[in-house]
């Protein structure tokens, strides 16, 4: 294995900068592609999915035998907790954002919401994808990685 050594590193120092949460979840709905993390046989479990931000819900779909739809039809109505996480990062010039949310997750029921879901976000796989499952951000959480502590809008 060998080093690519015409790479330039990127120039000067980074600053990791918080963003309020408004601003998190602004950068989060300007992406289609994140991490849900939820608890499987008592251990964590990480899924990369596509997602929709919607009234501040994030919404994903899932199928029958997936385990996040399985934990999540478990649960006693107050939804099953997960994490997810969604970033925006330049591996070159290693500057961006990155934002966490925790919240319950609940199946979509409602027959009307779970068509609006199904016309709204096409999974990226081939596989038929029944069910949608909402996010209620309890927490939300977010960084952007700037050069020399500046503010670069939009990133």
């Amino acid at each position: 294995m060998t080093m690519d050594h015409a790479r330039t590193l990127p120039a000067g120092p980074r600053r990791s900068v918080e963003l309020d949460s408004d601003e998190a979840l602004r950068l989060l709905g300007s992406v289609s592609f994140g991490r849900i993390v939820f608890t499987r046989h008592a251990l964590p479990t990480i899924r990369p999915v596509n997602h929709v931000l919607d009234n501040g819900d994030i919404v994903i779909r899932t199928h029958e035998g997936a385990a996040l739809t399985s934990r999540a039809r478990q649960t006693d109505g107050q939804g099953v907790v997960v994490a997810y996480e969604a970033d925006a990062i330049d591996p070159d010039m290693h500057l961006g954002w990155s934002v966490m949310v925790t919240g319950y997750a609940h199946l979509v029921t409602e027959p009307g919401e779970l068509a609006h879901y199904r016309a709204l976000l096409n999974p990226w796989v081939n596989q038929t994808m029944d069910y949608a499952v909402r996010i209620r951000p309890d927490l939300i959480t977010g960084i952007r990685l700037t050069a020399d502590g500046t503010h670069r809008p939009g990133t």
